[in-house]
């Protein structure tokens, strides 16, 4: 029964159906640069859409793919974003549908290979027919530190990036950050907390624009709908604070 309440709610969560005819979603690889032939990710769009879209890299949790973070890319679409959510356990068999397994298995990657992965993600979305050619990136848990590291990889190549509680990057790389950031924190968040003052004083030096916000009383995870720690008050304030950001900065 315990582990039964700790189970990520997918279904109960859900908030855009796969099957929401505003949207087009699908499964699409791309090739990767690392040996493994293919990667493959969800890309979610406006079924109706007039023109060209800025795009969205959505980056999940330690645990892959799963059917949380491909909801949140059919939110990104709704907002009339081309949303691209990658798998990085795709080379070891794709999200396994069972959230211990999808940690084992995460930790079976090779991180560096799996950094470039993300890298040639972003330019897959970037050059997509449907894309303008700006994009943003977001992040949850490794996907936030993943965005800190995209924007020291990508330069004017990101137009924005939203870090949710996620680790800091190299701080030798942060002179190399050419796009804004937002960094969502949650308060009770010691271990990712403890890096964000040297992380500010860094991006204070570069002359790196960007906010930061701290949600009272939170918990690492608070955005994820799907598990005990999700708080809906900070998530959805989050939210709303994310996609103002990303419609000033991408769109």
């Amino acid at each position: 029964m315990l582990l039964d309440q700790l189970s990520p709610k997918f279904l109960e969560a859900q908030v855009v159906s796969p099957q929401d005819a505003r949207l087009v979603a699908e499964y699409k690889e791309y090739d990767s640069p690392n040996g493994y032939g293919k990667m493959r990710g969800y890309l979610a769009r406006p079924a109706k859409a007039k023109g060209k879209l800025p795009g969205i890299l959505v980056i999940h949790e330690n645990r892959g793919l799963n059917p949380h973070i491909e909801d949140v890319a059919r939110r990104f679409a709704l907002e009339n974003f081309i949303a691209f959510a990658p798998d990085a356990l795709f080379p070891l068999g794709g999200y396994p549908g069972d959230e211990d397994k999808a940690r084992e298995l995460f930790g079976k990657l090779d991180q560096t290979k799996t950094r470039e992965d993300f890298v040639t993600a972003a330019s897959f979305l970037k050059t997509r027919p449907e894309s303008t050619g700006k994009i943003g990136a977001v992040g949850f848990c490794y996907g936030g530190g993943m965005v800190n590291f995209l924007a020291t990889r990508l330069g004017s190549d990101l137009s924005a990036g939203v870090a949710f509680y996620g680790s800091a990057p190299n701080l030798a790389d942060v002179p190399k950050i050419k796009a804004p950031l937002m960094i969502q924190s949650a308060e009770v968040d010691e271990r990712i907390n403890a890096s964000w003052p040297a992380y500010e004083e860094a991006l204070k030096a570069a002359n790196v624009k960007y906010e930061r916000y701290l949600y009272a009383g939170t918990q690492h995870g608070f955005h994820n709908d799907t598990t005990p720690r999700y708080d809906a008050t900070a998530a959805k304030l989050a939210w709303e604070r994310t996609l103002a950001f990303f419609k000033k900065n991408v769109v």
